[in-house]
Order: C-alpha cells, then structure tokens, then sequence
C-alpha cells in the first residue's frame, strides 16, 4: 500500500486502514472526525477519549478493551491479571531463540592505545558483545527530527517505529552493561518520556538531567524551550562508580562577583566547588567552526567530560552506541577509560580528531584545571581586582593546587 511520506502509520491508522492521505480523509469522513484529531491521537499515540472513541468503537465493532490491546495501550489492572494468569500467554505466543544471532564476529575499523571503534549499525555490532562487559554507556540517538545526517541514515520515521527501535536498542545496552554500570541516554524531553518507560522496567532510575541550553528554537503555543534531557540510570541496585562533581560558582564575567547570595554561608563553602546539581547550567552548544568536527550538531566537550568522570574510574570501559563525532571516544581516551564505539556512517570526522586533536586537548585541560575548583583562576583575579572574597574566607583548608593558585596573584 502507498504511504504518504508525511503521513506516519501508528497502530491508530493501521487498525482504521489509514495509509495516505486519501485513506484518512474518507475514514474521517465516515467516522464524523477531523483529520486532525485523528492524526493527534495517532501520533502522539494517545488512547482517543469522548466522541472520538465512541466512533472508532463502533467503527472497528469491538470493545474498548480490544482497541487498547491492538494499540499496545496496557493498564495496570489488566498487567496484573496477566501475572496472575500468565500461561495465557506463553501457551499462545513463542518468542525466537536469537541465542545464535549473537554469535557475530567483531573487526575493528580504528583503535588506539584505549579504543576501538566499529562502522556498522549498533544493535549488529552489540549482537557480537559480552554480556556484562561494559561500566558506562553514554547514547546520543538521533532525535527523529527529519535532519540530515552525514550517515544518511532516515531520521524519519514513525513514531511508533522510533519507540520501537529504541527498545531494541536499550535492552541491548543494558545486556552488555556491568552491574553496577551507568547508562546515560540524551535526547529531547518528550523522547526521553517514553525512553524512561522503557528503562524504569529494566534499570534504576537516578536522575532526569536537564541540560540547559539557550538559543532553541521557540514553539508556537508552548513554553520556550531551553533544556535537553539526560537520564541516568543504573543497572542493579547502586552505581559501582559515583565520583562526586564539583563546579566553580557563578560569578558575574564583567566584575568577578557572585551571582547567587550565599549570605553568612560563604566559610562554609567547599573549596572544591559547588556539587553539581541535576540541572545543568554551565553547557554551551558546539557553534564556533572551530570547535565543530562535522557539519551536524555536536555534543560539547564538557559533557561528557563530566559524565565520564562522574560514573566511571581508570581502566573502566566506556561505549557509545551512536559515534557521530567522536567526542565521547576523544574524552574517553583523555580520561584514560577504555572505549567501544560504533557508527554506522562515515569514520572519517572521528578519524581525523583523533590524529588532529589539539583543539580537543587543550578544551579537555581547561575543563579539568576548572573542575572541582571553587573558583576558576579568572574568576580570582578578577575578584582580587574588584574587592571580592576568595579562598582565604573559607573554614576549610584549600588544596594544593589552590594554594599554588593563590601564590602566583
């Protein structure tokens, strides 16, 4: 049958016969909807309510019920009548044995001193991995947005067959994760609602990150938004590695004082810096040519400079299902962690950072000389210029290389 190429075919259209335009016109027609309440319910694959139901109901001449089954929608009640009664399913449903599809034979296209990086589609490539032989998973997927990636890869599809896929491709990653090991999935707010499903069945969840990042897009009708998603979560019951993070406070560029008050608080301060909090605020986008290592969006630095130290120790091994760039492998092999990458297009951009990674090497010693500080080296010069507090108010005693910090204003 002929599909539309915007016309995404969710279980709704299938049940009601709807594959073009025309389809959905003439089933609208009969059924007394709009075609666009129709096609919200089938795209946002929301259980349709009021008149719109009672239609579709007797249209299809089945009972709510059925409809919710046929759609994959699942109540809790009916998920425990299931438990309870579970041969009804296994007597009805066998699912295929992959055992074999896993025996999958790995050649590394590119490795250094800590990686190895593979071309291929992930869920192929992990097939060939070990159970448990990972400690952190970092994933950036493709956020279904029609872009054009240099993989060509289809960044188009369904809604239903995007949740789908990004099943498949989780289950996967919690196989090859230790216990004990991190998976962290960034991606839009709304994918990411549906990704937490999926990991709440399997993992434990620890945080919803929110990534601030200014300068999106605004929505007609909808608040402004200014945040990516990361969710953190861990395979069993506590994470084996959680290396605390410390940031410098905030402080104004133009004159060094601090943005926040922190009244008659500022002895008791870290000085290591402020534990970093589930929303940050100090990403910036990759936007300056300079920086950037392919013409599509790219991940900063920093981000995975604090995920990686966050959640995983030396030696560790860390794998990105979805390589785009390279920056989770660059930062990885900075930080001395073992890696395992995968891209399913071109390794060509990740290639050449890897043997010209200057730019890389010096943003990676930056953000180290400013992590875990309380104050960067340019925030105390300028407050010395300006009269401000610095490490000499603190109750606590101020590290070496502080103290060296301090020495050299």
């Amino acid at each position: 049958m002929s599909n539309d190429k915007n016309l995404h075919i969710n279980r709704l259209f299938k049940e009601l016969s709807i594959y073009n335009k025309d389809d959905l016109k003439n089933i609208s027609k009969q059924l007394n909807i709009k075609s666009t309440e129709l096609e919200f319910y089938n795209n946002k694959m929301i259980f349709p309510s009021g008149k719109a139901l009672d239609s579709i109901l007797k249209f299809k001449n089945c009972s709510e019920l059925e409809l919710k089954l046929r759609l994959g929608i699942v109540d809790n009640e009916l998920i425990e009548w299931i438990s309870r009664n579970p041969e009804v399913i296994v007597n009805n449903y066998n699912l295929e044995d992959n055992c074999s599809e896993r025996d999958v034979k790995l050649q590394e296209n590119f490795s250094t001193k800590y990686g190895k990086l593979y071309k291929g589609d992930c869920l192929n490539i992990m097939k060939g991995m070990k159970d448990n032989s990972v400690d952190l998973i970092f994933a950036d997927p493709p956020f279904n947005l029609k872009k054009t990636y240099e993989s060509g890869i289809n960044d188009y599809i369904s809604e239903q067959e995007y949740i789908e896929w990004t099943e498949k491709w989780i289950l996967e990653c919690l196989r090859i994760l230790s216990p004990g090991g991190s998976i962290f999935i960034y991606n839009l707010p709304y994918w990411n609602s549906y990704t937490s499903n999926i990991l709440n069945k399997y993992a434990n969840f620890r945080h919803w990150i929110s990534v601030s990042m200014k300068g999106l897009i605004p929505v007609a009708k909808k608040l402004q938004p200014e945040h990516y998603s990361l969710l953190y979560y861990i395979k069993g019951e506590r994470p084996k590695v959680f290396n605390k993070q410390r940031i410098p406070v905030q402080t104004c560029r133009h004159c060094g004082g601090e943005i926040r008050d922190y009244g008659g608080k500022k002895k008791s301060l870290d000085p290591c810096g402020l534990s970093i909090s589930d929303i940050f605020m100090d990403i910036n986008p990759v936007r300056h040519k300079k920086y950037k290592n392919r013409e599509s969006n790219e991940l900063p630095v920093k981000l995975l400079y604090r995920v990686i130290s966050l959640a995983s120790n030396e030696g560790d091994t860390v794998f990105d299902p979805f390589g785009g760039s390279g920056t989770t492998y660059v930062v990885a092999e900075y930080l001395k962690r073992n890696w395992v990458g995968v891209e399913i297009g071109s390794l060509d951009d990740i290639v050449y950072r890897f043997n010209n990674k200057s730019i890389d090497l010096k943003l990676l010693q930056n953000i180290s000389k400013e992590s875990n500080v309380l104050f960067t080296d340019n925030q105390v010069k300028l407050r010395r210029k300006n009269g401000f507090w610095c490490y000499e108010k603190l109750d606590k005693k101020i590290n070496g290389t502080q103290k060296e910090l301090l020495s050299n204003l």
